[in-house]
């Protein structure tokens, strides 16, 4: 399952929520083996638009993750933070990486 999650953060809770989004994903990835990849990206131009790309095993994998102890904190610490969340499922159609990484 990948799946792009595109967010408009407030300007004022920006590093706070940039701190609880890296919590968030590096406990998932570390405790989760269905969470295979996240990358968090933000806008040179407007750095409270912000998009990660979320890879799951699979669809129960993804159900699995909004269960958890750590996601449920991040959602309730971003609630007010959060002006704006678009989800959108993607099918991948190519990739490519140097070996490694």
């Amino acid at each position: 399952m990948v799946r792009l999650a595109k967010i408009k953060v407030d300007p004022l809770t920006l590093e706070n929520y940039n701190a609880a989004l890296k919590e968030q994903m590096t406990t998932a990835i570390r405790v989760e083996p269905g969470v295979l990849t996240y990358y968090a990206v933000a806008d040179k131009k407007d750095p409270t638009s912000i998009t990660i790309l979320e890879i799951y095993a699979d669809t129960t994998a993804y159900n699995l993750h909004t269960g958890t102890p750590h996601f449920k904190k991040y959602k309730e610490t971003v609630k007010d933070m959060v002006k704006s969340l678009e989800l959108v499922d993607v099918t991948i159609v190519g990739s490519a990486k140097k070996p490694g990484m």
